[in-house]
């Protein structure tokens, strides 16, 4: 990536060189498409909603005040552009109780996710994660893959900080459940393996 700040580029479109704007679709074509795709979970509903958010990002550059870092205020707009798809298909989110987590579960997901190759752990976490509601499997791909903080996914998801805790802390339980049931036939076929 460039050592040229965005806001460089974000100057230069607002002073009238549009073409400028192109280097910024470069930067953060990828992230908005990959954070669209795990969110409305189809690729050409994710590829209309990353021009959707670049539209949208390129009409409201003039609101961009730099109080919070560009890639937050952009995953905050890539983020409610998905939101608004989502409310228009109504999809069904899976949906599980946090009743059914337990400590537990964690030592046996973890020594059921040790046992497999790393390939397999990570479509495995992914299915998992993809089983979750959207906004659930956002928060938590903010936080561990796109390494954001609680601050700036609060700002992204327009809630506090104390509030994207307790969510990321439901939200995590909620895999853990997800893990368990779809670790537990390779748990039972690992132990009849070794006996």
């Amino acid at each position: 990536m460039s050592t040229i700040s965005d806001q460089h580029y974000i100057d230069k479109v607002l002073q009238g060189e549009t073409n400028a704007f192109a280097v910024l679709v470069d930067r953060y074509k990828d992230m908005i498409f990959t954070l669209a795709l795990k969110m409305v979970k189809n690729r050409e509903e994710a590829e209309e909603v990353s021009q959707d958010t670049f539209i949208k990002i390129y009409s409201s550059l003039n609101k961009f005040k730099g109080e919070s870092k560009f890639s937050t205020w952009i995953y905050k707009i890539a983020y409610n552009t998905c939101l608004d798809r989502l409310k228009k298909s109504k999809k069904d989110d899976f949906n599980i109780s946090i009743d059914d987590f337990s400590s537990h579960l964690i030592k046996t997901m973890d020594t059921a996710l040790s046992a497999l190759e790393d390939k397999e752990r990570k479509q495995t976490i992914q299915k998992c994660l993809n089983l979750l509601p959207s906004d659930e499997k956002f928060l938590l791909t903010l936080f561990y893959f796109d390494d954001q903080n609680l601050e700036e996914i609060g700002k992204i998801m327009n809630i506090s900080a104390n509030n994207a805790k307790v969510k990321l802390f439901r939200s995590r339980q909620k895999l853990a459940v997800i893990l368990r049931q779809q670790l537990e036939p390779e748990i039972i076929e690992c132990y009849e393996r070794e006996r």
